[in-house]
């Protein structure tokens, strides 16, 4: 039996997460949550993919939960199990059935990471029914119109065996991500990192840089997250090739001559 501990606590985002809206992602979100649809968020990794949900969730003015899946996320992590507490065999609701009880928005990130029988449980959560069998109580749960059910996964990153499969894909109304347009990563970085307009600029053209050698030594290039993150250091005084070096090159790759290749992309520009 899996151990996995994963935190059910649901609760209201109270105060406006940064989010700068690239097309019409807002719109397309509420109209299939008003719609009762499931959604699907594709893209790289860092590009915005969970702020978007946490905007999401303020925006409709619903509580969420998100559970980060890996290899040993199994459906009884999800829908639940007994417990033994003081001495008592009790029932304790996992975070997709604690979602649909209480109509919020559940948010499971890199769904194929988890254990295949997860697309199983979901299956009847993402067409017409709306239900979530939980076998072990014998009960047949309804979700509410409020409930919300939202997945991600990167496509460029998953294995063939890890691939989001088009029985469950095609269930979900789809809203892919990339990395924002040169203007629009440049008021990010500037907004989430206190960076001049200058600075962020030079880290945009280092990224995009890192993002040319994806398939050619990296298999992901510079993320906005990463640019964020580097722009934080250097906000906070460290000097812009080791900022990058610590918050970008080493995130990336371990290994030495990949390493070595990236920061000297830094140095050509800072």
């Amino acid at each position: 039996m899996s151990t996995t501990a994963i935190r059910t606590e649901q609760s209201y985002v109270l105060d406006e997460p940064y989010y700068e809206p690239v097309a019409n992602e807002i719109e397309v979100f509420a109209a299939a949550y008003n719609n009762q649809l499931p959604i699907l968020l594709k893209g790289p990794t860092g590009c915005g993919k969970t702020r978007f949900i946490e905007y999401m969730a303020w925006y409709l003015k619903r509580p969420m939960v998100t559970v980060a899946c890996h290899d040993d996320l199994t459906a009884s992590d999800l829908i639940g199990r007994y417990l033994v507490r003081g001495g008592e065999t009790v029932w304790v609701d996992g975070p997709l059935t604690s979602a649909v009880r209480q109509g919020s928005i559940c948010y499971l990130d890199e769904v194929v990471e988890a254990r295949k029988d997860t697309s199983v449980v979901i299956h009847p959560l993402c067409d017409d029914r709306r239900l979530l069998p939980i076998e072990k109580l014998g009960e047949l749960l309804s979700a509410p119109p409020e409930f919300c059910l939202a997945i991600s996964y990167n496509p460029g990153y998953q294995s063939v065996l890890k691939d989001l499969k088009q029985s469950t894909r095609q269930r979900f109304v789809a809203l892919e991500f990339g990395y924002p347009s040169a203007e629009t990563e440049q008021i990010i970085i500037e907004k989430e990192s206190g960076v001049d307009a200058g600075t962020a600029r030079q880290l945009i053209k280092f990224g995009n840089m890192t993002r040319n050698l994806k398939g050619s030594g990296l298999d992901e290039g510079a993320s906005t997250r990463l640019l964020v993150n580097a722009g934080k250091l250097i906000a906070s005084g460290i000097a812009p090739v080791a900022a990058t070096d610590a918050a970008i090159a080493q995130a990336l790759t371990d290994d030495e001559d990949m390493l070595q290749a990236v920061h000297e992309l830094s140095r050509s520009i800072f």
